[in-house]
Formats: structure tokens, sequence, C-alpha cells
């Protein structure tokens, strides 16, 4: 979906470096799951690092790293976590996820992953590397979360609607298996265009259920609302 500036109620300077362009499905993302049982959580492809600030104000306690392969979006997020009220707990790293070795595992996993496999691609490389598999394909991302992720971890992922069953067979190769699964709308009546995605470990039941976002342009729903309202000044 398209940005919208997005500014976090709890930062503790307020002046327009706290304000950030994002879009809406990292904000759904970060608010979607209770992660207050984490000790260790790792945000991959942080972008501008809204989803690694979200998870510090879900959970007191946590440490988080945020990485990126984008050096401009490593030194964003960097930014953005030196001007908050949570510096000491966030870390960001330049790097991709192939060559990240922090010597730890992760009680969560969260990753706003590159969108398209086959599609056509722009002439923007920088693009290309942000929407499609260019530097991180879903074979590399699931490697490097079943990798790193700590036994009885979790990871939090978005995926388009579309790329479920090949993204899903690669995910059981690595042994990791959608446990929870929410369709997204964006405007009511339309069709589910996104997926936000729990997997683990070991099979359970699916949890499954839904949620639109708008019941049209600019008028979000209330589900909507409560899901972020702990995130957003206002609609």
């Amino acid at each position: 979906m398209e940005q919208s500036v997005f500014r976090f109620k709890q930062f503790s300077v307020a002046h327009d470096k706290c304000a950030m362009k994002v879009n809406t499905d990292g904000v759904l993302l970060g608010a979607w799951r209770d992660v207050s049982e984490a000790k260790h959580i790792l945000d991959v492809g942080t972008g501008t690092g809204v989803i690694a600030l979200m998870m510090t104000q879900k959970n007191a306690i946590a440490e988080i790293h945020a990485i990126d392969v984008d050096n401009d979006a490593y030194l964003q997020a960097k930014e953005n976590f030196e001007n908050s009220k949570w510096a000491s707990r966030l870390t960001s790293f330049h790097s991709s996820l192939q060559e990240f070795n922090p010597g730890m595992k992760y009680d969560v996993i969260i990753s706003n992953p590159p969108y398209f496999i086959d599609d056509l691609k722009t002439s923007s490389h920088r693009k290309n590397v942000a929407k499609h598999t260019v530097a991180l394909t879903y074979e590399e991302l699931l490697s490097g979360i079943s990798r790193l992720l700590a036994d009885n971890g979790r990871v939090l992922l978005v995926l388009p609607v579309f790329n479920l069953a090949v993204f899903r067979k690669i995910a059981n190769e690595y042994r990791l298996f959608v446990t929870g699964l929410t369709e997204v709308t964006a405007v009511a009546g339309k069709a589910p265009y996104l997926l936000m995605l729990q997997l683990e470990q070991s099979e359970k039941d699916i949890l499954n259920s839904s949620l639109t976002i708008q019941h049209a342009v600019e008028n979000f729903t209330e589900e909507y609302k409560m899901m972020t309202k702990d995130f957003y000044l206002k609609f």
C-alpha cells in the first residue's frame, strides 16, 4: 500500500527526524503479534528501522538487532535508533542476511521480505533489491532464519498472497511451518492482497484470521485502528 507519515507516540525527542515514511505492510507486521516474551529480536531488511522500533515499544527488555544490505537504509535506521529513547537496546548492522553472523540465536525474527520472484524488474537497482528477490531469495531468507532462530523461536513476516505456495514449500524444507496466518484486505469488498505469517519449528494447528484496513479511501476500519493505535499519533 501507499506510504504514510508515521510518528511514534513514545519518541523521547519530538522533532522532524522522528517522522518517517513507512508503508502499511510494515506497520501491520510490527503491530500484529505479542513479542513480550522475547529476549533477542532480529529485524531482517529493516529499511528505516520502523519495525525494530515498534518491537522496542512492545517489549521493554529485549535486545533488538536490525540488518539491511542497503547502506543508505542502514544509515537511516542507525540515525532513527540514535534519536529514539530506546537507543541502548537497538543496534543496526550493514549486512546481508547471508553474511550476518552475530554468534547468537533469536527468539523472534521479523521481516518484510522482497515481494516478487519472477516479475519484471525496474531500471532502479535499489528498487529491485528492496522489492524483488535480487539480494535475498526466499531460499536464502529461510536458510538464514533457520540458522539464526532459537529453539522454540518464532518467525513473523508478510507475504503477497500469490507467493504463499512456493514460500511454504521452501519453508517446510527448512523445518519451518506456518502456525498463524492473517489475510489482509486493503479495502472492504476487495480480494486479500497480503498475508501475515507466523512460522515455528514444529507443526501445529494454524490460527487463521482476516483483517480489512479501510472501508474506503482514508476511512480506516476499527479493527485496523485497534491493532495499530499504540503506534500512530493520529489517523
